[in-house]
């Protein structure tokens, strides 16, 4: 959905995946530093957002998701996956329980395939599932922020913020209200400083919980059956997963970020040496300079010497070989 905000001065529209909001407006940098200092928000409206009802949402929401929600109380924000029968991830949802409903944002474009699965999956239950897309908006206040979220609005308050599910009629006030408005190349550059994954970026086809640390954040290894349980159990308690996700310092003198996909290589080897792994999201941060996180195979050592594409990159663990 195309965001009211894109009229706002020096808005710049993204493409891709975050299509349908402003990737800036008009100075990154600046973006970046209005958040980090607790000020501004994120217009997020091009996101999913699904409603759950009923008196038995969340005990139905936890024998389908990886999170231990069945007595999540009230106003507690907590992360979730919906796994493969391999144990793959298929959908991420980020909810939070008003008392009455369940509210949760998801990747945009998604919420159509996770609506169709949650409607198969009813049986018997009291339970009504919803696309509130067109009708809420997903705003994030970065964490620090003083900004009072309106009367009546659902709110996922998080170490990284609030996300405010808000009247998608009431977008253009608050953002008089609230601003400087920060584009979504902003809040993905704080997200890469910090090392949080997202659905689509950091996982692909056969991407398991593990390789991307999310054990413990959004799956819960002491709850009751999930689709895709036995894999994780059997990883967690026998093996390792065969990739692992890494932050990469990129070098500063090249023009261009590699993209989505480039493929990680030891700079031993160079360009044509054997392909170790891939980036999955590069940004620009305002502090760091050049920044990346990228898959790579789990026995890739620690301190080796990396390249993205051509460009040089030192590497930080995130998740433990």
């Amino acid at each position: 959905m195309k965001s009211p905000l894109l009229s706002l001065p020096g808005a710049v529209p993204a493409e891709g995946r975050d299509e349908g909001v402003a990737a800036h407006y008009g100075d990154l940098f600046r973006e970046q530093r209005t958040l980090a200092d607790g000020t501004g928000f994120v217009d997020l409206s091009h996101r999913g957002v699904v409603t759950v009802t009923g008196d038995d949402r969340l005990s139905w929401l936890h024998l389908l998701l990886t999170q231990h929600v069945s007595e999540l109380p009230a106003g507690q924000a907590t992360d979730a996956l919906i796994l493969s029968a391999n144990g793959h991830i298929e959908h991420a949802l980020y909810l939070v329980d008003d008392g009455e409903t369940v509210w949760a944002h998801v990747e945009p474009g998604t919420q159509a395939e996770l609506l169709a699965y949650l409607e198969s999956m009813k049986f018997f239950y009291r339970v009504e599932v919803a696309d509130r897309t067109e009708d809420f908006a997903v705003v994030h206040l970065p964490a620090g922020s003083i900004a009072q979220a309106p009367d009546g609005v659902a709110v996922r308050e998080t170490a990284h913020g609030r996300e405010l599910f808000l009247p998608r009629a009431d977008l253009e006030s608050f953002a008089g209200s609230h601003g400087p408005a920060a584009g979504i190349l902003a809040y993905e550059a704080l997200r890469v400083e910090a090392h949080r994954p997202r659905l689509g970026f950091e996982t692909d086809h056969r991407t398991i919980p593990h390789e991307i640390g999310l054990i413990g954040s959004a799956v819960h290894l002491q709850k009751g059956c999930y689709r895709g349980q036995e894999t994780v159990a059997r990883v967690q308690n026998l093996g390792k997963p065969p990739r692992r996700l890494v932050f990469l310092h990129l070098d500063g003198s090249e023009v261009l970020l590699p993209g989505h996909g480039t493929p990680v290589r030891l700079a031993a080897d160079g360009a044509e040496g054997r392909q170790l792994g891939f980036v999955t999201t590069s940004a620009r941060h305002h502090e760091l300079g050049p920044i990346a996180l990228a898959l790579v195979k789990r026995n890739v050592p620690v301190d080796a010497e990396l390249i993205a594409g051509t460009t040089a990159a030192a590497q930080e663990t995130v998740v433990e070989p």
